[in-house]
């Protein structure tokens, strides 16, 4: 296990530093200078030139690329340009809000996907079958701005049932930092107030997220259990009296899920990447809107943490899924 482990940590390095260099190159090729949007219109040259030597704009693009290699070795990401605050530190500060956003739509996605594409894979052909392929079709057709946007007019604007956006409402004060997480403080200090808006402004923005998700899982869920039933040892079983239920949810289903874990693994670095226009049109204070802000003001030092801090999640979840893959089925760890 240990050298499944290690093996596959090797393998994430290459990859992160590809992406570092991608990315660090893309950014440069961007017609923009950073300097000048951080003197502000009113600037002169002088003062333009001399923050682009504070930053390290004037070097060659291999220096610049060196010096910041050498500061993630160091585990620093340097200073954002427009807040003058420790990129880490802002980031510490808004990935608890993502990761409950993210949790919660995992949650919804799981929870929901795997007992629907169970059920339609039980009820193949009949009409939860059918409703499922219409899901599923939606789920890709469907472009996130436009159903969240959808969800703010409906819930927000014309029922009134759930907050337009935000995380928590300007009258309601903030639990006290425990955790970061505003959930989970919430409870910690039984400040149910805060909890109950919490999770009402939590609702719009988690499902926008998790209905893609939600079909992409119940379709691998279905395929893989449609698959399963026709294996000789479901007959077997069957023959042998085994309990429906039984023989469904702790057989049937354990050898049915290895798509639909790679599914999750693959949804969780989605769902980050995704985040950032559900953060955005929602107002959440998470790390999409963070990326978002910096996009706009041209933070190149963000954007490439962002992007190295979204590179390594994903490199961590594809390590997980694999041990996942190789406690369902332990001969895929002796393989390698």
């Amino acid at each position: 296990m240990l050298r499944f482990v290690l093996r596959r940590c090797g393998l994430a390095v290459p990859s992160l530093f590809g992406l570092l260099v991608v990315t660090f190159l893309m950014i440069r090729l961007v017609p923009s200078d950073p300097a000048a949007a951080m003197a502000g219109d009113a600037a002169t040259p002088e003062q333009i030139a001399l923050l682009r030597h504070k930053y390290g704009l004037d070097q060659p693009v291999w220096d610049q690329f060196v010096v910041y290699l050498g500061r993630i070795v160091r585990l620093d990401l340097g200073e954002s340009a427009f807040t003058h605050r420790p990129v880490a530190t802002d980031i510490a500060q808004r990935l608890p809000a993502t990761l409950e956003l993210i949790f919660a739509s995992m949650f919804l996605s799981v929870g929901l996907g795997v007992p629907i594409g169970v059920l339609a894979a039980l009820r193949h052909n009949e009409m939860p079958d059918f409703v499922l392929r219409v899901l599923s079709v939606l789920g890709v057709a469907v472009a996130t701005f436009w159903f969240a946007i959808m969800l703010q007019l409906l819930f927000s604007m014309q029922l009134h049932w759930l907050p337009l956006r935000g995380q928590l409402a300007d009258s309601v004060p903030r639990p006290v930092n425990i955790t970061g997480f505003l959930l989970l403080d919430s409870l910690l200090g039984r400040r149910w107030d805060a909890f109950g808006d919490a999770l009402a402004h939590l609702v719009l923005p988690a499902v926008t997220l998790a209905f893609g998700g939600l079909s992409g899982i119940a379709r691998f869920t279905r395929a893989g259990v449609l698959d399963t039933l026709q294996n000789d040892f479901v007959f077997y079983e069957r023959a042998m009296g085994f309990r429906r239920s039984r023989l469904i949810w702790r057989y049937v289903l354990r050898n049915s899920v290895t798509a639909t874990v790679t599914q999750i693994g693959l949804l969780f670095g989605g769902l980050i990447a995704g985040g950032v226009v559900v953060e955005a049109i929602f107002d959440w204070p998470g790390i999409g809107s963070y990326t978002v802000q910096a996009i706009l003001t041209g933070d190149r030092q963000v954007m490439l943490s962002v992007t190295l801090l979204v590179g390594v999640i994903y490199a961590v979840v594809n390590i997980l899924t694999d041990l996942v893959h190789g406690l369902l089925d332990p001969r895929l760890l002796d393989r390698t």
